[in-house]
């Protein structure tokens, strides 16, 4: 393997772990709020270590004369991390709050119940 083809691997590593850090997040979503972090959150632990060596061999193997080739994984895999830690932020600090749903989420909820009550 050329160093070209050892970037692409990694670069798709990159990104498929970057959107797998996003779904572990946005699973979380879709259930009631747990006390104990659950299998998503050590998914979303060990997807997020599995990002740093990625990192360091995709910058590694980079060709820096076409920059836009090798910032292409780079920018899409950013943009997926961002998304799951702010998601993750509002899932830990609004969505929950003495086991009790205060968001968006529950006042659509509490809506959705008065109508059918």
């Amino acid at each position: 393997m050329n160093k070209q083809q050892i970037n692409r691997m990694v670069g798709r590593i990159l990104v498929v772990l970057s959107f797998v850090a996003l779904l572990a997040v946005l699973s979380g979503y879709a259930q009631p709020p747990q006390r104990d972090e659950g299998t998503a959150a050590h998914i979303f632990q060990l997807s997020i270590v599995g990002l740093v060596p990625m990192l360091a061999a995709f910058l590694m193997t980079a060709d820096w004369k076409r920059p836009w080739r090798s910032l292409r994984p780079l920018a899409l895999s950013s943009v997926a991390l961002v998304l799951a830690f702010g998601a993750l932020y509002y899932l830990e600090h609004y969505r929950t709050k003495n086991g009790k749903d205060v968001g968006l989420l529950n006042a659509t909820d509490t809506k959705v119940q008065d109508l059918l009550t």
